[in-house]
């Protein structure tokens, strides 16, 4: 049976609204797709940028903990200076630092430096630092003072200990002793500062 004009033209237009239907639906998904990836690239995106903020932020903290504590070990240097002004303290701590230096070393011949102001009281720690070591050691030692090397003027103190061929040192002066306590004090310094590292696991 023959489809009359009227039943072409409805199916016609029945196949037009599927095709248009299909059409309409396909692009709609490609729509929900493209915003869909859109959201997901925006989200990633504040993701990245949270994570560099914590990260500066983290980084700002460090920094400006550092200079905290560059200024503390600064004052404390300032304060070394002061340790010289007291001459009975003063000697008794070149006594200890020089008899420190002797039986570190354990040589029979070693020279001492220090600053040139200090001449007189490394001489009376020297005299009273080699019966001593003698005595704990069982070692004789000969002990000069560098006369023609010395520290600095204007080092907070303390002396420097040379082995015989001057290839050992033992850095005893007050500068080096508070950087050697400032390493190994580190740890106690930044939890007394700033608290207990929550992301530290070992404890020596």
């Amino acid at each position: 049976m023959a489809l009359s004009d009227a039943d072409v033209q409805k199916q016609a237009e029945e196949e037009f609204s599927i095709e248009k239907g299909r059409l309409v639906q396909a692009q709609r998904l490609k729509i929900m797709e493209y915003y869909e990836k859109k959201e997901k690239q925006i989200e990633q995106q504040k993701k990245i940028q949270l994570s560099t903020m914590r990260n500066q932020a983290r980084l700002n903290v460090l920094r400006a903990r550092n200079d905290l504590i560059s200024e503390l070990l600064n004052d404390a240097q300032l304060r070394l200076a002061r340790t010289a002004a007291d001459p009975e303290a003063y000697q008794r701590l070149l006594y200890k630092l020089v008899f420190q230096g002797l039986l570190r070393l354990l040589e029979p011949e070693v020279t001492v430096r220090c600053r040139p102001q200090d001449r007189l009281l490394v001489e009376a720690a020297v005299k009273k630092a080699i019966p001593e070591y003698m005595t704990v050691s069982q070692k004789r030692v000969k002990v000069q003072i560098d006369r023609e090397v010395h520290l600095a003027v204007n080092a907070a103190g303390g002396v420097e200990v040379y082995s015989g061929n001057q290839r050992i040192k033992v850095s005893n002066t007050l500068e080096s002793r508070l950087e050697l306590s400032a390493q190994q004090k580190m740890p106690e310094i930044r939890k007394a500062l700033f608290g207990a590292n929550p992301n530290r696991k070992f404890f020596i």
